[in-house]
């Protein structure tokens, strides 16, 4: 006769198998009471996840992302205010927009009124302003409520209406009109342009006017720079 060869466990060995652990259990008393319980070792991984998130936000985030920047105030021209803000991608994206535009035209690179024609420098800041002006406005409400942003849309602002609206309130009128005259006379004929704008009768004063803000736009520039590359 042949004997079962599956036999039923012993308690002994019953008692050798472990009872599953729940690492977590929520639970309904008598009294519809809601007990939660969490095993230790859940516990203790969750804190290993949260202080690892911690670590990679603050270590291994990008330098830009949390460096403070501060920008005086006094190298645009616009008083002595010194700015402190960090930086986010909305105002890196404002940052560069802005320094391509300084960067590529008569604005934000040396000016040498020997070789440039003054006309053609009005002719790049207006289209600056009207970069900026499309730039700023671009920005949603709801980023411009963050105050770092708002400051750096606030600098831009300023350096249009304090940095180089009062120099084409002051000058570009006037030496446009008189430059057109001049070169609609027969007298300049076969003269360059260079030349026949270092006539302008206040042209010593203009030209250290215009220098001088363009000495500040170059260190615009250079801010806008670093904000990019989050140096």
């Amino acid at each position: 006769m042949l004997k079962n060869q599956f036999t039923q466990p012993t308690q002994a060995a019953l008692a050798t198998v472990p009872e599953p652990t729940n690492l977590i259990e929520l639970t309904l008393d008598k009294s519809l009471n809601f007990q939660f319980r969490a095993d230790s070792l859940f516990i203790l991984g969750l804190g290993l996840v949260i202080i690892s998130f911690l670590a990679i936000r603050l270590f291994g985030v990008p330098r830009r992302f949390w460096k403070t920047f501060e920008i005086n105030e006094a190298e645009f021209g616009l008083g002595d205010q010194k700015i402190k803000f960090s930086p986010n991608v909305t105002d890196e994206q404002i940052a560069y927009k802005i320094w391509v535009e300084l960067s590529t035209r008569k604005i934000g690179i040396p000016i040498d009124t020997a070789n440039d024609v003054i006309s053609e420098i009005y002719d790049s800041w207006f289209h600056f302003f009207s970069v900026t002006r499309e730039l700023i406005k671009d920005v949603p409400v709801q980023k411009f409520r963050r105050k770092d942003t708002e400051q750096i849309v606030r600098l831009s602002i300023e350096v249009l209406n304090q940095g180089i609206r009062p120099h084409l309130t002051q000058w570009q009128a006037r030496f446009r009109r008189w430059y057109e005259n001049q070169l609609n006379q027969s007298a300049n004929d076969g003269i360059h342009p260079q030349d026949i704008q270092k006539k302008f009768p206040q042209f010593a004063e203009l030209e250290k006017d215009l220098l001088d803000i363009n000495q500040r736009l170059i260190n615009y520039r250079q801010k806008m720079y670093e904000i990019i590359k989050g140096a």
